[in-house]
């Protein structure tokens, strides 16, 4: 038997070959023709074996033919595959596109059930399929899973950079130390991807059919392949990485805007971690707070298939890659091989959610970590990198700084709160203060808010006289102020001492002390009131708890009830002036009327001849003797009304008043004056008036005032004219629903614009030359709107320079 044949003995044997004869080629044979025993027994002649032998050769350049032309088919697909793929990685920048275009063109020319593309990370050291065909189904959920260097021998060609052919894959990795990670594969091939000196990744093909042989040359073309194609799926993922990064970052600026517009610190939070999530595709995730008083991490927000009820649970200091991040002041990151040890296991528990890949980076502010931001795992399925790492600390330094900004604007906003509300208490205490300018009921009110706003359980407040203090309003100390004389007590309490000697507010424990009102207090406050630089009084406090007061508001109080109690004392003051004033103005007034009465009287005696007869000079200086002492009269009159109405001693007797009867008795007592005029004088009154409630004096003296001035300042042959009527009150939405309503109107010299701003003003007499002309006191309408008003009524004008002057005034109409 020829020696090339010798690995096929057995078969040979089983067929019964005897005869072998060449099929001869240029280099070496090209086969073998095998015949057994001829049928009839005889052996081969000479001639049966030329015969053969010329067979063989002309069949061996048959062959040679044949194999000639397949082998250049076979290397035309194979260059046209080459050339597809060539073509298809320069066009084709989608990263999935071109791998699946290295698959298609691949099974085109080798023979393959199962196909892989083994990427390899360098910066996280792992290795992954970029693409893996198996049992010619393409299995995804196994693309972008790390595996390890010892799995398969994807690995071993990418460390080494070197081709792998083996036809028993089984047996090959176990002789190389590595674990199968493909079944039922007998043939298979691995090729390097090289992109420069560096390989990125393996090119493998296997075949579960055992007649498969894979050869040198398919080898061979599957490194040409993987070296077209390196390059390509380098500028691929560089594409797609770009790509990914660049919609990351204007995601990130987009976020960025987003974060500065809402101030709300829940809503803020939410859209924090929505978009770390989304930015780096991940499956969960979860927000912390930083509790500053305990260090404790809040779970304030998750995203994702993780538990809600841990919203508003607390994490120890230092648990897990968020504590890690935390203490560290820098991102943590842990993948699958890392987890089992992970001191964040516990929590994932808790989650019921499977962890592959987390990442916590910490919220900072400054140099103070205000709270952590974790994601968890990649949609992708690969582990997170440094790329992941570098994004989302930079968005996480602009989330801490929208997260510092919101935090301050709710402070601010609850300080501002709280400042209103503030000012809103102590608009109250002001209204309370000035609703009356009695000093008790200013210490009362200060006292009452003083042990509202502090929770204190007793308190006084009193005036300094001297070294002691006159206690003004007390609540609590019941026991202690009945002891007092005069209700006044010596300030030799240490906390007053202090208070009074500094200016300052004091506040003071005195649980284990025996200077304190009450055997049960545990702290004392003392406030001063102070009116400029001198502490006027002193408000004392004390409370049975050692909760902390606002000193500061009860400070404002006190400069609150310091201005209340002056205003109190200055009018205390104000009333007793005027009180001596009115009884001054009342004993001139009554020391006057005396002498004033005599002298007119004898006046009127002479000037009526009853001593005998007097001339005409004598008769025009006892006139002008009467005129003046009733213009005397009448300016005693009106001060001695204004200094009562200042004081509040001026007394109404109210009761029904019929208005016709009043003005006829007014009109009665001036028509000599009127008549002397030469003035006309029109009465205009309704029959049926129901009666007024008023003091019938105070409105005579009313009327009297305003027909006294319309005659006088309206030239002679004028016209004048008193109305009344009843009327619904159009005037006064605050007064009687119904009142009478009187008028005196003239056609005299009339008021300008300037003295109508002024007319009711005390002593106010107009410039007017013509206005000048006529006496008076410029007390007359003062005590007049003062007299309307002080009986429930309204008094006003109307007037124009030079035509006339409409004076209106109303009083109510007597019920029932």
């Amino acid at each position: 038997m020829p020696s090339s044949l010798q690995s096929e003995q057995s078969r040979l044997s089983l067929l019964g070959a005897r005869l072998f004869i060449v099929l001869p080629g240029k280099e070496r044979p090209n086969g073998w023709l095998a015949l057994g025993s001829r049928l009839s027994g005889q052996p081969y002649t000479p001639r049966d074996l030329r015969f053969l032998e010329n067979m063989c050769d002309q069949a061996s350049i048959a062959i040679e033919r044949v194999q000639t032309v397949a082998h250049l088919e076979r290397r035309i697909l194979e260059m046209n595959a080459l050339t597809r793929v060539s073509q298809g990685v320069n066009v084709t920048l989608t990263f999935d596109d071109v791998l699946e275009l290295i698959y298609v063109q691949t099974a085109q020319i080798i023979p393959t059930s199962h196909f892989h593309i083994t990427l390899y990370n360098k910066d996280s050291d792992y290795f992954y399929y970029g693409f893996c065909l198996e049992k010619n189904e393409r299995i995804q959920e196994r693309e972008n899973l790390p595996f390890s260097k010892n799995s398969g021998l994807g690995p071993e060609v990418i460390r080494k950079s070197r081709p792998v052919i083996t036809q028993d894959y089984l047996r090959e990795c176990q002789a190389r130390g590595h674990t199968p990670i493909l079944e039922n594969v007998f043939a298979w091939m691995g090729v390097p991807l090289n992109a420069g000196a560096l390989s990125i990744g393996a090119l493998s093909v296997g075949s579960r059919d055992g007649s498969i042989v894979y050869t040198r040359g398919q080898l061979e073309l599957l490194q040409a392949i993987a070296d077209q194609t390196a390059g390509a799926i380098v500028k691929a993922r560089l594409l797609e990485e770009t790509q990914k990064r660049a919609h990351q970052l204007s995601t990130l600026n987009e976020i960025t805007r987003q974060l500065t517009s809402t101030l709300d610190l829940d809503l803020l939070l939410q859209n924090i971690l929505e978009n770390a999530v989304g930015i780096l595709n991940c499956e969960a995730g979860s927000l912390f707070l930083v509790d500053e008083q305990t260090g404790e991490l809040v779970f304030k927000v998750t995203v994702g298939p993780v538990a809600t009820n841990l919203i508003g649970k607390r994490l120890p200091p230092g648990t897990g890659i968020v504590g890690r991040a935390v203490e560290t002041r820098g991102p943590v990151i842990e993948n699958e091989d890392q987890l089992a040890t992970s001191r964040f296991k516990g929590v994932d528990q808790q989650t019921g959610f499977v962890s592959r890949s987390l990442m916590a980076v910490p919220l900072q502010v400054k140099d103070r970590v205000t709270g952590v931001v974790e994601v968890i795992n990649r949609r992708d399925g690969l582990p997170f990198v440094q790329d992941d790492q570098t994004l989302l600390t930079a968005f996480a330094g602009q989330a801490a700084v929208g997260i510092e900004n919101a935090r301050l604007f709710t402070l601010t906003d609850q300080e501002l709160a709280a400042r209103v509300e503030e000012l809103s208490v102590m608009q109250r205490i002001d209204r309370e203060l000035n609703a009356s300018l009695e000093m008790d009921r200013a210490m009362r009110i200060t006292l009452d808010w003083a042990l509202r706003q502090s929770g204190a359980e007793a308190g006084l407040i009193g005036m300094l006289a001297e070294e002691n203090l006159r206690v003004m309003s007390d609540v609590g100390f019941d026991e202690y102020i009945a002891g007092l004389s005069d209700r006044t007590m010596k300030v030799d309490l240490p906390s007053m001492t202090k208070a009074l000697e500094s200016g300052l507010p004091q506040q003071a424990s005195v649980a284990a002390s025996k200077d304190k009102l009450l055997s049960a207090s545990h702290t004392q406050m003392v406030i001063p009131i102070r009116r400029e630089t001198a502490v006027i009084g002193l408000l004392f406090l004390e409370s049975t708890n050692d909760s902390q007061v606002d000193i500061e508001f009860l400070t404002r109080l006190t400069d609150h009830a310091a201005i209340a109690i002056s205003n109190a004392q200055l009018y205390g003051e104000v009333q007793r002036a005027n009180l001596a004033k009115s009884d001054f103005v009342s004993f001139v007034a009554h020391e006057l009327k005396n002498p004033m009465t005599s002298i007119k009287g004898y006046t009127e005696l002479l000037a009526g001849g009853a001593v005998g007869q007097i001339n005409e000079m004598q008769t025009n200086f006892l006139h002008t003797i009467k005129s003046n002492v009733e213009r005397m009269s009448t300016l005693v009159s009106d001060l001695n009304d204004n200094a009562k109405i200042e004081a509040g001693r001026l007394r109404f007797e109210y009761k029904a008043t019929s208005a016709a009867d009043l003005v006829d008795e007014v009109v009665r007592t001036m028509k000599r004056q009127i008549d002397d005029r030469k003035q006309t004088l029109e009465i205009l009154i309704p029959g049926n008036l129901p009666p007024m409630w008023s003091d019938r004096i105070r409105v005579g003296q009313v009327l009297t005032n305003l027909l006294s001035n319309a005659y006088k300042y309206t030239p002679e042959s004028g016209m004048l004219q008193i109305g009344v009527e009843e009327s619904e009150n159009h005037w006064d939405a605050d007064g009687a629903p119904r009142v009478i309503h009187l008028w005196v109107k003239d056609d005299g010299i009339g008021l300008t614009v300037e003295d109508q701003q002024k007319m009711f003003q005390k002593f106010f007499r107009s410039d007017d030359p013509k206005a000048r002309e006529a006496p008076g006191t410029g007390l007359g309408l003062n005590i007049t709107k003062s007299l309307v008003e002080m009986q429930g009524g309204r008094i006003w004008f109307e007037s124009e320079y030079r035509k006339g002057t409409t004076f209106h005034f109303t009083v109510p109409v007597a019920e029932g």
